[in-house]
């Protein structure tokens, strides 16, 4: 089975998918055994299973799986992870050799199980929404809102938080007139405080059913959050009078917004009155924090927002107060199960690096767009709430994730959008990478798209054989669906262990799942390391690799050779350390935070989309086709596609362009230009269908401001200072940079590859 089968099949990818046999051995590969995982993964076959799973006794707890071994007679089955054997419950009476329930079955490897005890509240969703717009901005935001409310399950419950200098909690349960509970923007709540202002009393609270109205209540959290069907009249009325904040602003200053005031408001309120339920506590920021807790910039306008290089220089007078307000916000979201989404709509920056533990904790959607008028936004909003064949959510909330291995494997850790849930055991291993001394995580909010990079290490000493032929793994979700039911996820793999040794890993290492697994840990080391520190580690790294897995002899670089399934990874690398994942340089904290956040949420198609971009070209009688990502692909004649994940753009060469301005596609007998023309349109709008957020769109001719964005993702094989280049005698267009080509990284890796060992 290929790769991609068996991402189809079960939503994973390995970077090795035959396995070192020992712990020396293992690390020798340099890559660890790791792999990319997407729970709820898209799967049209998966059968509905409506009974509870089958698990093996504690501590083990393993699920029943196709790896089991069965004694049929017996009625028992022998559990592959700690050995135990274990009787089938009585309702497995009539199980036969040909007669065995799906979880049996090897094509059931991944396997979801509706479990029998309902949801006690259906999913919250609270708006917090930001007032100090202009007319514009504020009128499109509250269209838009308006039309999500006929996008929510109608049994879901559903609130609003207005912030500007002040924060207001809307009375949705007071159909007499607008009623709201205000909050000082300037004055730090406790918890305790929010509780007692707003009345939430935990001991008198009702608890709503799933698709029944709630009951009419005058008390506790049912006022301020509301079943959608019941309160839809009402909520629409709200936002339609919604006004801009009444505060004046002078020309000097910025408005006064209250974020962080508003967010622990939100928070306060449903982990008193909600807590561990699927909850989504959606911010909408049209600037940065200029009052109270979690202020970023101050309302002055003479004082500019921070850049990376006052960070670095320990310059900034509110940053470790925001960062510290914020992290104290996700750690109490995460810890109920409650997620947090940030969409931004404003040109500047709004302190989404001292907020980016609000969505990286509680996975999050995080959306930047110039204004909350653009597409953009708009697309990427309403994108969120898509649904499935059945007509519920693509999400999942309030989900664990647990690991299991056999005993030859530990778990490192996992770096993805994740809490640890600090579940000691015999599967933890020592080394960590990412989030780890845990074997399961919490993951407030899941998506189809979601994926968890997981890490582990071999412990069987050298010398000594490994017990079993082969490792196994299993992953459990345990997540809250949107219908109002839980549901369990268990996707259970094995790969065998190398027995001759290093040639049978080789031919079975997956360069591109690699390439994902190392980016994840080298923006995990970003955050913490100096930027020429994990550049560094990445060399190291890629050194070593070639080394032990190239052909070559002794310091002979002519002779260095890659295998196919290698061949491309030293490629992606070169493209991780010049991508804006690693520098920052032209790009600011807010953009670098939103990068590194996407990067660590997307599966191992869309990361790789990120790390090397993919690049079309577009000529005359010849179909279209990849082309390098270099600049000997820039022709007068022909038209480039490039696809970033965050941008998507069309570059039309200087003869194209001269020709389309001059109106030769109107013309009769041009025909087939017209056509030119619009074939990558149409390709574009392909692109766009299915990926959120939505990426920018951008349509620019050769020698146009907006082909920088081209321009600085190839390899700027031909520069202003080299006279000719590979393959081509000079063509291309010239790039205006210091940066080495591929060409020039690739002999100096073979150089360091072959030549006396370095590591």
């Amino acid at each position: 089975m290929d790769f991609d089968e068996q991402e189809e099949k079960d939503g994973i990818r390995f970077s090795w998918n035959t396995w070192p046999s020992s712990r020396i051995e293992a690390t020798r590969t340099v890559v660890p055994i790791s792999a990319l995982y997407t729970p709820l993964k898209s799967r049209d076959d998966l059968p509905a299973v409506m009974y509870e799973p089958v698990t093996c006794k504690p501590p083990c707890r393993a699920i029943l799986n196709p790896y089991c071994q069965l004694d049929i007679r017996a009625k028992l089955w022998i559990c592959p992870f700690c050995l135990q054997r274990n009787a089938f419950p009585p309702h497995y009476k009539d199980l036969t050799a040909n007669n065995l329930p799906p979880e049996l079955l090897p094509k059931y490897s991944t396997i979801e199980y509706t479990l029998s005890r309902p949801a006690q509240v259906p999913p919250i969703f609270l708006f917090v929404v930001d007032t100090c717009l202009d007319a514009d901005d504020l009128k499109a935001l509250r269209d838009v809102l308006v039309i999500s409310l006929s996008l929510i399950p109608p049994h879901a419950l559903v609130g609003l938080i207005t912030y500007g200098t002040m924060a207001q909690v809307h009375e949705l349960g007071y159909s007499e007139c607008p009623k709201s509970y205000v909050f000082r923007g300037s004055k730090e709540y406790a918890p305790k405080q929010i509780q007692d202002m707003l009345g939430l009393n935990p001991s008198n609270r009702p608890v709503p059913r799933p698709g029944q109205p709630m009951p009419a209540s005058t008390f506790g959290a049912s006022r301020f959050l509301m079943p959608v069907q019941q309160c839809e009249f009402q909520l629409t009325s709200i936002l339609e009078q919604l006004q801009r904040d009444s505060w004046s602003v002078a020309n000097d200053k910025r408005p006064l917004r209250c974020t962080g005031v508003a967010l622990s408001v939100a928070v306060g309120m449903l982990e008193t009155t909600f807590p561990n339920t699927g909850a989504r506590i959606m911010l909408f920021a049209g600037g940065p924090a200029t009052e109270g807790p979690g202020m970023v910039v101050g309302p002055e306008l003479k004082e500019a927002i921070r850049s990376h290089h006052d960070i670095e220089r320990d310059t900034v007078k509110h940053y470790k107060r925001a960062l510290k307000c914020y992290d104290g916000l996700a750690k109490r979201a995460s810890a109920n199960g409650h997620a947090i989404d940030i969409y931004a709509g404003c040109l500047d920056q709004i302190g989404l690096l001292e907020m980016k533990s609000l969505c990286n904790a509680t996975n999050g959607f995080m959306i930047l767009a110039d204004s909350f008028a653009m597409a953009i936004f708009k697309q990427s909003f309403l994108r969120t709430f898509a649904t499935d064949s059945n007509g519920h959510l693509k999400m999942g909330f309030n989900a664990t994730f647990d690991v299991q291995t056999t005993k030859e494997l530990k778990i490192s850790g996992v770096i993805g959008h994740v809490i640890s849930a600090n579940k000691k055991g015999p599967c933890v291993g020592e080394t960590e990478i990412g989030i780890g001394q845990t074997s399961a995580w919490k993951v407030c909010s899941l998506t189809d798209k979601t994926s968890l990079a997981v890490y582990f290490e071999v412990v069987t000493p050298a010398g000594q054989p490994p017990s079993n032929s082969r490792g196994l793994v299993q992953f459990v979700t345990h997540y809250q669906h949107p219908s109002g039911v839980y549901r369990l996820r268990v996707t259970t793999v094995a790969r065998n262990f190398a027995e001759g040794g290093a040639p049978t890993i080789a031919a079975q290492f997956d360069q591109e799942a690699a390439a994902v697994l190392m980016s994840r840990i080298a923006v995990f080391k970003a955050e913490i390391d100096d930027s020429p520190d994990v550049l560094r580690w990445l060399d190291r790294m890629l050194i070593r690799l070639c080394q032990k897995f190239a052909d070559y002899r002794k310091e002979d670089q002519t002779s260095f050779r890659l295998a196919s399934n290698f061949s491309i990874y030293p490629q992606f690398m070169f493209h991780l350390r010049r991508s804006q994942f690693l520098q920052v340089f032209n790009n600011s904290p807010d953009e670098t935070a939103f990068y590194r956040h996407i990067l660590n949420a997307e599966d191992v198609n869309n990361s790789l989309i990120m790390i090397q971009p993919t690049l079309m070209s577009y000529t005359f009688d010849v179909p279209p086709q990849p082309v390098l990502l270099d600049s000997v692909s820039i022709k007068p004649d022909v038209i480039l596609l490039l696809d970033t994940f965050f941008h998507i753009l069309i570059f039309h060469g200087e003869t194209v362009a001269q020709w389309r301005k001059a109106g030769y596609q109107d013309q009769e007998g041009y025909e087939n230009f017209a056509e030119l023309l619009t074939a990558p349109i149409a390709d574009a709008q392909e692109l766009l269908l299915d990926r959120n957020p939505i990426p920018r769109y951008i349509v620019c001719d050769s020698g146009g401001s907006q082909a920088r964005f081209l321009l600085s993702k190839l390899n700027p094989s031909t520069t202003h200072v080299s006279g000719g280049s590979y393959g081509a005698g000079g063509a291309g267009q010239a790039i205006f940079t210091d940066d080495v080509s591929l060409q020039v990284f690739m002999e100096h890796l073979k150089r360091l590859a072959v030549g006396p060992s370095t590591s």
